[in-house]
């Protein structure tokens, strides 16, 4: 069988792709052929988890199960996702997948650390984020652990946060699938996040940026408080700075996997980013945001000077803001039969 059906690089995709490679896979594609650097790797198709899941569902009705499920009740939740999350786990990859996933991370290049996150074809979405809800393995190394982290992030759409969150928002669960990033992985100096609209006010006339030192798994799982930077987005000039205690970060696990890491004490209280790299963050979170012409939530890395993957700012993913993109298409009244009805309803006043 082609190994196309299974698997797709970065290079080839876009966010049209997005039925095949999910949100995050068509977005890294995007990115990609827009000319911002982003850290090689391919996708781990829709195709490959719709074959896998069509072989346990004719046993086990997993969609069934789940579209019958009742979205406020937690506890059945809870005990029917577990099941279905061990029997994913647990059943054996096909053959041909297996091939096809091996001869894609020997051209990567064999050990090489790479992050295999999760990408619904429902996330990263103006409507649904699910940002956080599925889950993410970092600096994975060889085909065991390569193999065994697809299969948990297939099993993760049935994270129970995940199917009571897609329950609430009348998604169909047979037009539900699951693609995996696997992408190389940057040994991050210091990593971050970035919003082209302020997450706390809403503000679309500037950059934040939050960064710490290490991976940026530390800041995503609030383990450590980053340093803060509000930039205008049309002059660059800095309007708040707050530079954090940044007490641990998190490092690559020689063995596998991440560590967590005490930062020196000279290095806690002092930025973690240069004005230069301040600038060159700014300059990118514009270009992304123009070329998806909407604000957007940006996760970001910088290489230590040996690392391969390339010099300066990395973006490891870029998604479209969703909290005040939500609250915007919000009516701020019911329609009325009469305009001057509104106000004759705030004042307090009763129709005769």
């Amino acid at each position: 069988m082609n190994s196309e059906k299974h698997i797709l690089w970065f290079k080839d995709i876009s966010l049209t792709d997005r039925p095949r490679v999910g949100g995050k896979g068509g977005s890294l594609g995007e990115l990609c052929n827009a000319g911002i650097q982003v850290p090689d790797g391919f996708v781990v198709t829709t195709d490959a988890f719709i074959d896998f899941l069509d072989l346990l569902d004719a046993q086990h009705g997993i969609r069934q199960q789940i579209a019958n499920l009742d979205p406020e009740d937690h506890k059945v939740i809870d005990q029917v996702t577990a099941n279905i999350r061990k029997l994913v786990e647990q059943a054996p990859l096909p053959p041909e997948l297996i091939q096809h996933l091996s001869d894609a991370y020997q051209t990567i290049g064999a050990d090489t650390p790479v992050a295999v996150r999760s990408s619904a074809t429902s996330e990263d979405s103006e409507e649904a984020s699910f940002a956080g809800l599925q889950d993410t393995y970092l600096w994975q190394k060889g085909d065991a652990q390569l193999l065994d982290s697809v299969r948990k992030c297939w099993a993760s759409l049935y994270n129970p946060e995940s199917v009571a969150y897609r329950l609430r928002l009348g998604l169909p669960e047979d037009q539900l699938a699951m693609a995996v990033v696997v992408q190389i992985m940057v040994n991050s100096r210091c990593s971050g996040v970035m919003f082209t609209r302020s997450p706390t006010s809403g503000d679309k006339s500037v950059i934040t940026i939050e960064a710490s030192w290490g991976l940026g798994s530390s800041i995503v799982s609030g383990e450590v408080t980053p340093d803060k930077f509000v930039v205008n987005k049309i002059t660059s000039e800095i309007s708040n700075k707050n530079i954090a205690n940044k007490a641990i970060e998190h490092l690559p696990d020689e063995n596998g996997g991440i560590i967590e890491m005490p930062v020196s004490e000279e290095r806690q209280k002092i930025t973690c980013l240069s004005n230069e790299e301040l600038k060159e963050l700014v300059s990118i979170a514009r270009r992304v945001e123009k070329h998806y012409g909407c604000p957007q939530d940006i996760e970001w890395a910088l290489p230590h000077e040996k690392d391969l993957q390339g010099e300066g700012v990395l973006l490891l993913q870029s998604r479209p803001e969703t909290v005040w993109a939500l609250k915007d298409k919000a009516p701020v009244a019911k329609p009325a039969a009469r305009a001057f009805d509104h106000i004759f309803n705030v004042m307090g006043g009763q129709k005769k």
